[in-house]
């Protein structure tokens, strides 16, 4: 199962640095097109955003998860209000180890 993320530039480059690959977006718009690709791709099982990106395309990630086998989990972003985030441990979470 491979794990991606979608979003800002500083959240991406956060994973990357973790060995998580990932697609910088500048637009919400922009954003969903790549996890919709991403989504597609049947090796792909977790995609990870920043939830700076998810709030005005919230809905279409709703109809997406009800749709695709891919699970797609927003994360707080870089600088949001929460400031204190552990992603390791969120990840812990998510995968449940």
């Amino acid at each position: 199962m491979k794990i991606f993320t979608v979003g800002s530039k500083s959240f991406v480059t956060s994973f990357q640095l973790a060995g998580i690959p990932g697609i910088i977006s500048e637009t919400p718009k922009k954003a969903l097109d790549e996890i919709k690709k991403l989504t597609i791709d049947p090796d792909v099982g977790l995609v990870l955003v920043s939830d700076d990106m998810t709030e005005s395309i919230s809905d279409e990630l709703t109809a997406l998860r009800t749709t695709k086998s891919t699970l797609v989990f927003a994360l707080p972003s870089v600088g949001s209000e929460k400031s204190e985030v552990d992603y390791r441990l969120m990840l812990k979470k998510i995968l449940g180890v």
